[in-house]
């Protein structure tokens, strides 16, 4: 079946209202977040959580679904990417709920992200210090006592994990093991409800890039949340036994990277087209024309780096939709969704760096956001899953080789 990337009329005015936010809203205090680290961004989050949210031009049932949330993505990573993580959302741990989640407990944890109440942020707690590419490595433990479970650990690099537990009605979605001798088997997913009893934040990253974004440690010492904040089954799969069609817990985790990799794909691409955009408006604005059609050998060669970066800018974005399309129409995107964030990963790269390389000093001072492009872009290539364990979930699709096959 062909796929056609003309957005419709409500994705174009969704992609226009998203990059006025972004002008508006987000570029002007992108500077001011980027040293103020670990400061609550509250002129944004007021503003988005009060008006921006209930401002989303178009009619339910008219949008381009996925690839709306893509391009919605690249507007607001255009603005500032930390920022955007930073926005009071389900984020991932919503993802996680929407993948393995009842219609009960979707209703629950995720009612308040369209009520009136305060701020409210979801996340999701997966790596620790033992544990980063390799989930099915994770130490934390989840007990059943009674009608609880027991979560006991400690989780590392919890994006949006300040907000999701410490604010009234968000949520993190721990991952946490219940056998550990079943291995993938044993890992399930559970909700842990903001300000719930053994949950600590323990600090905060202080990192290289996407310094607005809340990037937390989490520990959990004899927390207890309900059994129905479980997502999916209880039951244990053994490594011996065939695979049980009714468990959803540690495959249907899994299945929240399918929809979040090419969100990050297109965070990706919003901060390459920053950069982009800036290089050709200095093009510009110093009368330096791009020949499109003049043979390689008769360009110059900022002609050639910048219809490079043009070229890795499209052929990411293009990826992402195509990745997002499948999710539409409900057909299986594990290849697609890592081909696209693998791509996005590397060309936000290169074309931030190519950036910095072609402004000369300008490029690399902190009179111009374009050094803070290149070093929000580089996270892009490491979380979801690092270039590397993409490019070799890619392989063993295209090869249909085991992870025992092909590492």
């Amino acid at each position: 079946m062909p796929i056609s990337f003309e957005m419709s009329e409500t994705t174009r005015l969704a992609r226009d209202h998203f990059r006025a936010m972004a002008v508006e809203h987000l570029r002007p205090i992108s500077r001011k977040y980027d040293l103020q680290e670990h400061d609550l961004p509250t002129e944004w989050v007021d503003w988005y959580w009060k008006q921006g949210r209930k401002s989303i031009p178009g009619k339910a049932g008219e949008s381009d679904g996925f690839i709306q949330v893509c391009v919605q993505t690249e507007e607001l990573c255009w603005g500032d990417a930390g920022l955007y993580l930073r926005t009071p959302f389900a984020g991932l741990g919503g993802s996680a709920v929407g993948a393995a989640g009842t219609k009960e407990q979707k209703k629950r944890f995720l009612s308040v992200f369209q009520g009136d109440g305060p701020p409210a942020w979801g996340a999701m707690a997966i790596t620790e210090a033992n544990a980063g590419s390799d989930s099915a490595a994770i130490q934390t433990t989840a007990t059943r006592d009674g009608d609880d479970w027991v979560l006991n650990g400690t989780k590392i690099f919890c994006t949006g994990g300040e907000g999701a537990s410490q604010a009234e009605g968000g949520f993190v979605v721990v991952w946490a093991t219940i056998d550990k001798s079943a291995g993938r088997g044993g890992i399930k997913a559970f909700v842990v409800p903001a300000g719930t009893e053994g949950m600590t934040l323990v600090g905060l990253e202080n990192k290289l890039g996407i310094r607005a974004s809340d990037t937390a440690t989490l520990s959990f010492e004899n927390c207890r949340v309900p059994s129905d904040n479980l997502l999916g089954s209880a039951e244990v799969r053994k490594k011996d036994q065939a695979k049980s069609s009714g468990d959803k817990g540690f495959k249907g985790a899994m299945a929240t990277f399918d929809a979040s990799r090419p969100i990050v794909a297109a965070m990706a691409v919003g901060v390459g087209r920053a950069a982009l955009d800036y290089v050709l408006s200095e093009l510009e604005h110093h009368g330096i024309e791009l020949r499109y059609d003049a043979p390689p050998a008769e360009q110059t060669a900022l002609e050639r780096d910048a219809i490079d970066m043009e070229a890795e800018l499209q052929a990411a974005r293009l990826l992402t939709w195509r990745a997002a399309s499948m999710m539409n129409r409900g057909r299986p995107n594990s290849l697609e969704a890592s081909m696209a964030k693998a791509k996005a990963g590397l060309a936000v790269t290169r074309i931030t760096q190519k950036a910095v390389e072609l402004l000369g000093p300008r490029g690399y001072s902190k009179k111009l956001l374009v050094e803070k492009w290149l070093r929000d872009a580089k996270i892009n290539d490491i979380y979801e899953g690092t270039q590397q364990i993409n490019q070799l979930i890619v392989a063993r699709r295209i090869l249909d080789y085991p992870s025992s096959m092909l590492r």
